[in-house]
């Protein structure tokens, strides 16, 4: 292993290794050395949430028993409404490279694990069971590999510690202390991150910022709230969902630590910037990136990818956008999309190309004439932003039917006319001749399950989704009853409008 720095993985530190080498012996002599008491596995329930089984450990033996069969729990609970009672038992067995330190609970060993039904085969319900079979989908038939990140948004909400140097309504974009306050603890989210994922670009506060927030729900009432933004580094599609809803487990408790909430939910007041989940996707191909021509352009799989991405795009919400006040969210004149489109650069576009540093591989040279070190050929970081996703998403099934979209982009011969004909330029919304003509973004959770069901075959073709999951997904959105969510809102008085508004975003603050 390299020379560690102060965010290496301790683990790696301990053993002197890279996590995706962590064996079961491995994992003992942690065990031992660090005198822990107890191992916990955590795994994703059909909520979308990380659940935990204690166990504590007394000997060598038992240990061993632990890390090679795993426990048994079960199913018909932690999959309620999808798993029969009579045949609930399942496995979860340890994934030993997601091993780390508990940072709550310096006694715990901590491990990710997959579920295995009585079999020993992957439970094919399990939503990273599902992303799994996907992501292994694309690569069988295309020999790259799809990597993804995220942007991971958030408020979170406590006690005002100071009235001295007030931020502005909307204007919370990057700010600096003294004006962003949680600093401290965002610092200390990003270090836990870190170190257990190997994982995160960047952090900073985002736009939004709520002097007070105004809620019926004791939790948030009349509470000081700043947006924050953790940027993970592409890793491959399953690891990425795993990052993701570990890190928003790490973000909660750390917020419960310092008397604080933190949600991800898709809005939190009208006129205040929402929560997006947006994801960047990467082909690779032998472990470079495969997104850029000899020119530094999009390659014809990248645009294929992006072809995938618009096919798929009315059904992914159902996967991406799980509750009404999604759709408060996604609204037009917002840096949230509404229609099915592409472009450069563009934030008012469902799918952005960021920049990649094509052809400007040593920038800091041009402007740190003492830098006498040859140059330096970096490769390409391209990748293409899905923006219309937030923070209700069901990451593993998003990231699924993102995987599918994509297999479907490189196969399907249309899919570069499809990415063709919807690129666009300019600010959208500006252009009412060029809005008209591109096709609609869902508007609500119960025109997302209409057009899931009527799409469904795109995701269980070849047994990637089960069927059940699929009804699954569509009754809870049809739950959600919003179809004429925003109809009856406009008929409304401004201020009973925004009582019932603020009654549908703050209603499902803990989602997922």
């Amino acid at each position: 292993m390299e020379h560690s720095y102060a965010l290496s993985n301790p683990l790696s530190v301990l053993l002197k290794k890279d996590k995706s080498e962590f064996n079961k012996e491995d994992l003992i002599k942690v065990i031992e050395e660090k005198q822990i008491e107890r191992i916990t596995f955590q795994y994703t329930a059909l909520d979308g949430q990380l659940k935990e089984l204690k166990i504590p450990v007394v000997n060598r033996k038992q240990a061993d028993v632990i890390l090679s069969g795993g426990e048994r729990v079960d199913g018909s609970s932690l999959f309620k409404g999808l798993v029969d009672a009579s045949v609930s038992d399942l496995y979860v067995v340890p994934v030993y490279k997601t091993a780390f330190l508990n940072p709550f609970d310096s006694s715990s060993l901590n491990i990710i694990c997959r579920y295995m039904d009585q079999h020993g085969n992957l439970a094919p319900f399990a939503l990273d069971n599902i992303l799994h079979k996907a992501a292994k989908m694309f690569k069988e038939k295309h020999g790259l590999e799809l990597y993804a990140l995220g942007e991971l948004e958030f408020f979170l909400l406590g006690e005002q510690s100071s009235k001295l140097f007030p931020s502005k309504k909307q204007a919370h974009y990057h700010a600096t202390a003294p004006f962003f306050k949680s600093g401290v603890i965002l610092i200390e989210m990003v270090r836990y991150i870190s170190q257990i994922t190997n994982a995160v670009k960047y952090a900073h506060s985002e736009v939004g910022f709520i002097e007070s927030t105004r809620s019926n729900i004791e939790e948030i009432r009349d509470k000081y709230g700043e947006q924050l933004e953790i940027e993970f580094l592409p890793t491959p599609i399953e690891e990425a969902a795993d990052n993701l809803v570990l890190a928003r487990w790490l973000i909660r408790n750390i917020a419960f630590k310092h008397g604080c909430v933190a949600t991800f939910t898709p809005k939190i007041e009208e006129g205040i910037a929402g929560n997006g989940l947006h994801f960047h996707m990467e082909l690779r191909k032998n472990g470079k990136n495969y997104m850029v021509d000899s020119k530094g352009k999009l390659n014809t799989e990248a645009k294929k990818l992006i072809g995938g991405l618009c096919s798929y795009a009315d059904t992914l919400t159902a996967f991406g956008n799980t509750v009404s006040s999604a759709y408060l969210r996604l609204v037009p004149n917002q840096e949230a999309p509404t229609r099915i489109c592409w472009s450069d650069l563009n934030r008012s576009t469902m799918i952005r190309v960021p920049l990649g540093w094509a052809g400007n591989d040593n920038l800091a040279d041009q402007i740190n004439p003492v830098n006498v070190q040859p140059e330096k050929e970096y490769e390409s970081r391209q990748t293409v932003e899905l923006r219309s996703p937030d923070g209700s998403a069901m990451i593993h099934l998003l990231l699924a039917g993102i995987a599918m979209a994509a297999e479907k982009g490189l196969s399907d011969k249309n899919s570069l006319e499809l990415a063709e004909k919807l690129y666009v330029t300019g600010n959208i919304f500006k252009n009412p001749d060029l809005l008209k003509g591109l096709p609609s973004l869902p508007t609500s959770c119960v025109q997302s399950a209409k057009i899931l069901l009527g799409k469904r075959e795109l995701y269980e073709h070849e047994n990637i989704f089960p069927a059940s999951i699929i009804d699954y997904i569509a009754k809870m959105l049809n739950a959600e009853n919003d179809e004429h969510m925003n109809d009856y809102l406009a008929d409304l008085p401004s201020d009973d409008r925004l009582h019932e508004t603020r009654k549908i975003m703050h209603r499902n603050l803990h989602k997922h």
